[in-house]
């Protein structure tokens, strides 16, 4: 019988996983509602429509700021040629909360096939701002946004997983209420577009899901001089060293002076020097960052009259030789990297959580656990999800969002050919790849990137594109490992071998399936995926989707009571574990966090209210697998001769 969580959070001690339910409510002054879900969680009917009121960017984060979340107007469009005709001064017929997928039920529209969308708020801007320039701050819009202001049009971006921003100081009126208007296009996998969509599908089926489109990120305005701080690129070595680089909005030479301070105040490190220009300093006897002791440290920047907060943590991720196996380190030690796969949907939100309650309710869950690292499966989080992973000590392994997974087409001579990028596709693919690196190098949570998953987009016929690719994520970040592709068609790139298989593991060792290539001694032995035992529920604990009702049976293994589920994931969990005794097992993913849809091998059901693993049984099988890690990793890590950090390069940019 499976538990409650208000019974299994008797035994997670010290976490708040339990809430009271509360009843659907309609916004005050509002004809916005949530439209009831396949299914809810505990906190589908507490977002409100205040939602997501936190400072979204705490890597570069101002003091003069407005949050712009809450209910817009919306409007579904024709077509992509609605673009040249904006709707200014109209009302939109519909209210939206804002951020949110307007597929979900939280968006007050759960739509499908949402491809063309007019989104518009009205907003002042505080007196405070007068004299600077107004930025106005997307966190992420799926996937191609056109931005008005006050029936000017102000800016555009492509991707739907990153952020932009877009300064609107000449098209704004400080005195008056201003019109934001923004024209959504999202295509996902329709038509013959390819792009980095990772899960989404407009046709649902198993292991992929309900898409998310328009605006599911924070959005805000904030003031900055003429000259600001646009990015902050900053990493801390274990050894103490410090590598920052303050870029500008004019791109030029300007004094720039970096503090880094400890939780109580006190001074650990300052430089003066240049904007633009790669900074580097260093820290005496900084207390280290790791996932038992996730030491942060708070940081200040100021640019002539800009003045920015960000934080950072010192540590040094690296690879090397510990008794001849090739091991991830951290700090210079073996550390056994051991996670879920983390696919953050939620039933009520799709992509966005509910609240940041909730999103942290994952995280700590896994933490209570025993896990120390996630891996974040094909999609990018919020600013704040990658923050509470820093505070809480689990390592990341982040994902590039793959092209259009598995699909063909059937060509006029009735040939059937994979979905696969040209020319012009795969270059949007690495831009975008680029701009994760950028945007997410900073976090200290984050361990490895993971560009292809199991050839899903992945070019394999004319040549390998791992390989430069490789190449370029190490140009723009030394300081992290790469996993190349995690799981099928490895061709020798990265510093991972890699291998999926369901259910048991098949880690570093001298077998394999077809799956996945044979261990490769010259790089680190990873189970990139496995477990992916299921438990089915009851309905009320389902995503009530007839579709993915009729797929549950395709989950990897189905136990059919709770004991079996935890009598099978101690099975499993021993054979990872006996394989990293015997073999050269570094590291695992067990498949997954949560049920999604029509997958019910979670930890958790998607709706977070049933806690499969026996906590005991499972603490001590997590325990089990660093105890073997630590008996094979006894030793000093082998380094290449006048390279600390193998072959990686220093820890700067």
């Amino acid at each position: 019988m499976l538990l409650s969580l208000s019974v299994q959070a008797v035994l997670l001690a010290g976490s708040a996983l339990t809430r009271a339910f509360v009843l659907p409510r309609q916004a005050n002054g509002s004809t916005y509602t949530v439209q009831t879900p396949p299914l809810d969680t505990d906190w589908t009917y507490e977002v409100g429509t205040n939602p997501w009121p936190e400072y979204p960017r705490p890597q570069l984060e101002r003091s003069q700021w407005k949050n712009l979340n809450g209910i817009w107007k919306y409007q579904n469009a024709s077509g992509l040629n609605a673009v040249d005709n904006p709707p200014f001064g109209q009302n939109l017929g519909q209210e939206v909360l804002v951020p949110s997928c307007l597929e979900s039920g939280l968006s007050g529209i759960q739509g499908s096939y949402m491809l063309y969308s007019w989104f518009s708020t009205l907003f002042e801007v505080p007196s405070t701002f007068t004299g600077e320039r107004t930025l106005l701050n997307f966190g992420a819009v799926d996937y191609e946004a056109w931005i008005y202001v006050n029936g000017q049009y102000a800016g555009f971006n492509r991707g739907g997983y990153f952020e932009f921003t877009i300064d609107v100081t000449d098209q704004i009126s400080g005195n008056s209420t201003n019109e934001l208007l923004v024209f959504v296009h999202d295509p996902t996998d329709s038509d013959d577009y390819v792009i980095p969509i990772g899960k989404q599908t407009l046709n649902p089926s198993h292991i992929f899901y309900r898409p998310c489109s328009g605006i599911w990120q924070s959005v805000w305005i904030e003031s900055a001089p003429a000259n600001h701080i646009t990015e902050l690129q900053l990493s801390a070595g274990a050894d103490g060293s410090v590598n920052a680089t303050v870029y500008t909005s004019n791109n030029g030479t300007t004094d720039v002076e970096v503090k880094i301070t400890g939780a109580d105040g006190t001074e650990v490190a300052s430089h003066s020097g240049s904007s633009n220009t790669a900074l580097t300093f260093q820290a005496d006897s900084p207390a280290l960052w790791t996932p038992d002791s996730p030491t942060l440290y708070n940081v200040s920047v100021t640019l002539g009259d800009d003045q920015i907060n960000s934080y950072t943590a010192f540590r040094t991720v690296s690879r090397g030789d510990v008794n001849g196996i090739e091991r991830p380190l951290l700090n210079g030690e073996f550390v056994f990297q051991f996670g879920t796969l983390d696919q953050g949907y939620w039933p009520d939100g799709l992509y966005t959580p509910p609240n940041r309650e909730a999103m942290e309710y994952d995280l700590k869950m896994l933490k209570d656990l025993g896990f120390n690292m996630v891996r974040k499966h094909i999609k990018v989080e919020t600013a704040l999800f990658y923050q509470s992973c820093d505070q809480l000590g689990l390592m990341v392994i982040q994902d590039m969002p793959s092209l259009r997974p598995i699909q063909t087409r059937t060509l006029d001579n009735c040939t059937v050919q994979d979905i696969l990028p040209n020319a012009e596709q795969q270059q949007e693919f690495q831009r975008q790849l680029e701009v994760l690196i950028r945007q997410h190098r900073s976090y200290p949570s984050i361990v490895t990137w993971v560009i292809y998953n199991e050839g899903w987009g992945q070019i394999r016929d004319t040549y390998y594109p791992e390989f430069e690719l490789t190449d370029l994520v190490r140009s723009l970040d030394p300081t992290r490992l790469i996993d190349a592709t995690s799981g099928w068609f490895d061709h020798g790139a990265g510093d991972f071998s890699d291998n999926h298989h369901y259910a048991n593991p098949q880690c570093g060792t001298p077998f394999y399936s077809i799956q996945s290539s044979p261990y490769d001694p010259n790089r680190i032995g990873f189970q990139g995926e496995f477990g992916g035992i299921g438990e089915n529920t009851t309905i009320d604990h389902l995503w009530n989707v007839q579709q993915a009702i009729d797929t549950i049976n395709q989950t990897y293994e189905i136990d059919q009571t709770n004991e079996a589920y935890n009598y099978r994931s101690h099975l499993l969990l021993s054979e990872l574990a006996d394989q990293t005794e015997r073999y050269a097992c570094s590291g695992g993913v067990w498949t997954q966090t949560s049920d999604v849809e029509g997958e019910v091998n979670g930890l958790v059901t998607y709706d977070r209210r049933v806690l499969r693993p026996n906590v005991d049984q499972w603490r001590s099988d997590i325990k089990a697998l660093y105890d073997a890690a630590a008996a094979r990793g006894n030793g000093s890590a082998v380094m290449p001769e006048g390279n600390p950090y193998g072959q990686h390069g220093p820890p700067g940019f």
